[in-house]
């Protein structure tokens, strides 16, 4: 692959944003940056799972955004903890804040395809309602997390977390499943043109129902994951809404829609964790902080925008595949591994 090629890639500018944090880390801190890579490797896969699910919504076309993924983190922590206290099952737990997660997105998808409300005030509306339950939960909860999962959590077989290895198989699946299945292809056509799609006999009804309530699962997922890592608290997700939405846009996926980067997400993921550990390893404010994350996301986005650039035209004038083909073949360059 020459550079020219490379540089295309939607997803290289979020990975090679980490590495440049990553050396300036390395060159204020005057420490090796193994430690760096393993400490962003813990934390990395949790902003992923729950990026991988917005990625998902955001691919099924405009308008389309899932802003309850928040809400959703910070109640699954709480059900979570409170159910494996309660049964003694970590397992069961879990389970049990994916499917409060189902629940919430469950409530989104009514309101969506049943009421016609907009996505963004539907999944607010939810997420709302998460929110209330969350606080009340929050009220003397006293339960708290399964020390063997903890445990599980922080394993690092050769310094690389074991976490980290099964969301990148999470990953690999999602990938499979944007590109070998019936699903993957439909939602891709339903992203590039939904009247099309529609003609081209896609239940897209069932494919934006689907896409919301796998967000809802990976939200919950993510909280009963991060609850069990940190502790639950009422704003444990609060972080999760502009992050998710940031690395997937960071990462490749295009905000219309039509096309999904899953190892974009990664790629970006990795940038605002290491651009965290940055603006705290300098003691900057908050006001600095934000200012210098605001910059560098925007130049990120100005870059990753101009892959279509080094590709020799415009993105805005270059011409989509046609939705109808991508239901019978693959979805070709509209999910880059």
């Amino acid at each position: 692959m020459n550079i020219r090629a490379l540089l295309s890639r939607p997803w290289i500018w979020g990975f090679a944003a980490a590495v440049l944090v990553w050396l300036i880390i390395v060159i204020i801190s005057g420490q090796g940056g193994g430690q760096t890579v393993s400490l962003a490797l813990s934390l990395a896969p949790y902003l992923v799972v729950v990026g991988l699910g917005q990625m998902l919504v955001i691919t099924a076309g405009p308008g389309n955004i899932d802003v309850s993924v928040a809400p959703i983190i910070s109640l699954a922590g709480f059900v979570s903890v409170a159910v494996t206290t309660s049964t003694g099952s970590a397992v069961v737990g879990v389970l049990a804040g994916i499917g409060v997660g189902v629940v919430v997105a469950l409530i989104s998808t009514v309101s969506i395809l049943g009421l016609s409300v907009p996505p963004i005030i539907a999944t607010l509306a939810a997420g709302l309602i998460a929110s209330s339950v969350t606080l009340s939960l929050a009220n003397g909860f006293t339960a708290v997390p399964d020390a063997g999962l903890r445990q599980l959590l922080n394993v690092r077989p050769a310094g690389v977390p074991l976490l980290a290895v099964a969301v990148a198989g999470v990953t690999a699946l999602v990938i499979a499943l944007l590109r070998r299945t019936i699903y993957g292809r439909s939602l891709i056509a339903v992203g590039q043109n939904r009247r099309a799609a529609e003609r081209a006999g896609i239940p897209v009804a069932r494919i934006i129902a689907t896409t919301y309530l796998a967000s809802g699962a990976l939200a919950g997922l993510t909280g009963s994951l991060l609850a069990a890592y940190i502790a639950p608290s009422a704003d444990l997700g609060t972080r999760y809404l502009l992050d998710s939405v940031a690395v997937v846009v960071i990462g490749g996926t295009l905000i219309s829609g039509g096309r999904a980067v899953p190892v974009g997400v990664w790629g970006a993921a990795l940038f605002f964790i290491l651009l965290d550990g940055l603006v705290n390893l300098v003691g900057w404010s908050t006001a600095a902080q934000n200012l210098l994350k605001g910059g560098l996301v925007l130049l990120v986005l100005f870059l990753a925008g101009g892959g279509d650039r080094v590709a020799g035209t415009p993105s805005r004038f270059r011409r989509r595949p046609r939705p109808a083909a991508a239901t019978t073949t693959t979805t070709g360059d509209n999910t880059h591994g």
